[in-house]
């Protein structure tokens, strides 16, 4: 049985826990308290993630960071969402680093600014993220405009990975993406519709934390 080390708040740990539901793979998950400054401490670090970050994936004696990488690892070994043409293959490892990079990234960090923060966010940085975060978004509203999925016509890990966080309360951002972005928010309505999804407060471990600012 794999061991998902994950928490509620995390999109990265999302993109994992409904990829295993997915897959259908029995699983267990293990809390993280990250927001409570586990993944600092040194103890830690040393014993889980020198990265100091969730997901962990444990497969017996292997243990996996990175969602992108996660995933990868599970399409492989699963031969399933992973392409089925060398190109369709380079194609999905594309989307996933624009994901990393770029997606989730300035999404993530806006959220996490607005609702979590240990501080009011700054209004320059949060005008500069927000820019950032937008220009993915146009990105992928495009290319969704002309297909169904990231990668043509069925779903790989590349929609798993984009949909890390579109499914989290909108006021947690305070960014109506899905209906800004109209194709982006189809798209995310095809993912809720694949066997196995659950909303990630309902489905990882956690208590929610309303947002602070």
């Amino acid at each position: 049985m794999y061991k998902l080390h994950c928490f509620a708040q995390s999109g990265n740990s999302f993109k994992v826990a409904f990829f295993l539901r997915a897959l259908g793979l029995p699983h267990e998950l293990v809390y993280v308290d990250y927001m409570h400054g586990a993944t600092r401490e040194a103890a830690w670090r040393e014993s889980s993630n020198e990265m100091g970050e969730a997901p962990i994936l444990e497969d017996g004696a292997r243990r996996i960071t990175q969602s992108g990488a996660i995933l990868s690892y599970l399409a492989d070994k699963h031969g399933a969402y992973g392409g089925t043409t060398p190109e369709e293959k380079l194609e999905v490892l594309r989307w996933i680093l624009f994901d990393n990079h770029k997606f989730t990234s300035y999404f993530a960090s806006y959220r996490f600014s607005k609702s979590f923060g240990p501080a009011a966010p700054d209004p320059a940085v949060m005008g500069w993220l927000k820019g950032r975060l937008e220009a993915a978004y146009d990105i992928v509203n495009k290319h969704l405009a002309k297909q169904p999925y990231m990668v043509g016509e069925a779903p790989t890990i590349a929609d798993f990975s984009l949909s890390g966080y579109v499914f989290y309360p909108e006021e947690e951002s305070g960014l109506d993406l899905l209906t800004r972005y109209p194709h982006v928010g189809a798209w995310a309505q095809r993912m809720a519709a694949l066997p196995g999804w659950v909303a990630p407060y309902a489905l990882m471990p956690g208590d929610r934390i309303l947002p602070k600012w």
